[in-house]
């Protein structure tokens, strides 16, 4: 069936026109506290098992969680997970953190994307603000508070966020979203997905907004206004009941002005410059999952990350290439044995504008990271 919906918020007026065929979606109010704790998670132990079942505070923002709460960008629906601490720093930035300890640069929390780690060894965080997905296509969130770095690594201590899409098979058909208001100017999204032969089903999308400047205590503009354009595909086959394959990407570029406070010797101690940057990027995965049997399966998985950020002081390219591969197989009646090997290759060229207010030496270079992880249970 198809549905049209109106969505009203304080200072803005939203408005989404859905093509698509509407999916049986279990409302989880209608659920009792034995259905809660079955539903199903992957990020605690890297396989799927019931919420109850996870030795971890995991918390699941759904679907319609972010739909009902009105959040147009990931830190604003990571409000929703208790524990998770997000403030906004201006038009463009966020702080975002797991067991306090809050600030732009605040690390050891990993973040993935459909198992793709979009931290920056930059500062080992997120720049918050140059990653986004279509929330529409959103399955789930699944938050972990808490270390996370048994299976995870070292970037996991404080906790992880696993931001899950849905399978093109689920979001076949157009959708269309648009709106506009007082401070985010004009959004919109465009998303159309279809069949590609009998095992093969897939989606793209183009999203774009433009939001304006926060004011300050005077009335006075902010200086922090930004504009996004961001499009990408995914690609699903499951070709037998037991082995299936997943081709996604993305790619964007933005535009960002912001504000610099810059201490001074002498008065007033503190110069304001005003600046806009621009950050461009993409990414491509691969992903290849064989079931081998209801307690065994293996996933290897293949993804490329890139961006060039370019402020007034310093100009950053990063390049990342990075392979995984999981094994899991039970060893008896109550032992499951995950085992694996990763490897990551990242190069990244920094130029130094102003040398005043940062210092990266050397300026280029790349590091190699191994993992191996292990795990019974």
């Amino acid at each position: 069936m198809k549905n049209t919906f109106y969505t009203v918020w304080i200072g803005s007026l939203s408005l989404a026109i859905h093509t698509a065929i509407a999916s049986a979606e279990t409302d989880l109010t209608e659920l009792n506290l034995e259905e809660l704790l079955s539903v199903k998670i992957t990020s605690v132990s890297k396989k799927t098992q019931a919420l109850g079942d996870a030795a971890a505070a995991v918390f699941v923002i759904s679907h319609d969680d972010i739909k009902r709460s009105g959040a147009t960008n990931i830190p604003d629906a990571l409000r929703l997970a208790p524990g998770i601490d997000v403030g906004r720093i201006d038009a463009n930035k966020w702080a975002v953190s797991s067991r306090g300890f809050n600030g732009r640069f605040s690390n050891k929390l990993l973040v993935l994307i459909d198992g793709r780690n979009i931290y920056t060894p930059a500062f080992s965080g997120v720049y918050w603000e140059m990653q986004d997905v279509m929330l529409e296509d959103v399955e789930r969130i699944e938050v972990i508070r808490g270390s996370g770095a048994a299976l995870w690594g070292a970037n996991a201590v404080n906790g992880v966020i696993n931001i899950i899409t849905k399978h093109s098979a689920d979001t076949q058909g157009g959708l269309l979203s648009a709106g506009g208001g007082s401070e985010e100017r004009g959004f919109g999204a465009f998303r159309y997905g279809g069949k590609l032969n009998e095992s093969t089903s897939g989606r793209a999308y183009v999203k774009g907004f433009e939001r304006d400047a926060l004011a300050r205590a005077s009335g006075r503009p902010a200086g922090d206004a930004w504009s996004k354009m961001q499009g990408g595909f995914r690609i699903d086959s499951d070709w037998s009941t037991a082995d299936s394959a997943t081709v996604q990407g993305d790619v964007y570029h933005s535009d960002l002005n912001q504000q610099i406070g810059l201490a001074m010797l002498a008065a007033p101690f503190r110069e304001t410059i005003a600046d806009q940057a621009q950050a461009t990027g993409g990414n491509l995965l691969g992903r290849l999952q064989h079931r081998i049997s209801d307690t065994s399966n293996y996933v290897l998985q293949l993804y490329f990350d890139s961006y060039d950020r370019r402020e007034s002081f310093i100009e950053e390219e990063r390049y990342t290439g990075d392979v995984d591969f999981q094994h899991r197989f039970a060893l008896n009646d109550w032992n499951d044995i995950i085992w694996g090997a990763g490897y990551r290759y990242t190069y990244t060229k920094e130029n130094q504008v102003k040398q005043s207010i940062f210092n990266f030496t050397p300026r280029n270079g790349a590091t190699i990271i191994l993992v191996r992880s292990c795990k019974t249970n």
